[in-house]
């Protein structure tokens, strides 16, 4: 089983356009979410890879995340489900893990030919279309099926997305909405 997540971008997207075109390409609506989530360096500390526990409020998942690259295949991920989001900080912390930060989104999320496609919001960022799915030529072909070329996709991280708005998040405690 490969843990390569195959995940795409596009960025600064018309919500309602992108909106109407998943639903006109036969996609349904799976949920809207909130998400927090706690993000932990691993030990000692790597550059691109991190623990992230997060909750949508319905399913609470614990999570390693290693970027090796900035492209629709270049992050490994490794996630459990675990049952209770405030246990499993306390098992983090007590097992000497300290958070180096909070955040919030929100994420609209769409299901079309197998592929998971979010609209997600970010405080400070303009909403993004994100197309997961089981390959990169499947990622590719549903955004092109909805209108966006191939070069428009990103496999920029949310780190990376920030810090072109001149944000550092390995600075920021707590990233909320107002």
């Amino acid at each position: 089983m490969s843990n390569i997540e195959y995940e795409g971008k596009i960025l600064d997207v018309d919500v309602e356009k992108v909106t109407t075109a998943i639903k006109q390409a036969g996609g349904t609506l799976v949920g809207d979410y909130t998400f927090r989530r706690y993000v932990f360096d691993v030990v000692p500390a790597k550059e691109g890879t991190w623990v992230r526990l997060r909750t949508n409020g319905k399913e609470t998942t614990l999570t390693v995340k290693e970027i090796k690259h900035d492209a629709i295949d270049g992050t490994s991920e490794w996630e459990v489900v675990v049952s209770d989001f405030d246990t499993a900080l306390t098992i983090l912390k007590k097992s000497g893990l300290t958070p180096k930060g909070y955040q919030e989104n929100r994420r609209v999320e769409f299901s079309l030919d197998g592929a998971m496609l979010s609209v997600d919001y970010w405080p400070q960022l303009q909403p993004y279309l994100e197309i997961e799915a089981k390959d990169k030529a499947t990622v590719e072909h549903i955004a092109e099926q909805l209108g966006f070329e191939k070069s428009q996709l990103v496999g920029d991280n949310t780190m990376k997305l920030y810090a072109r708005q001149g944000i550092d998040l390995d600075k920021v405690a707590e990233l909320r909405f107002n």
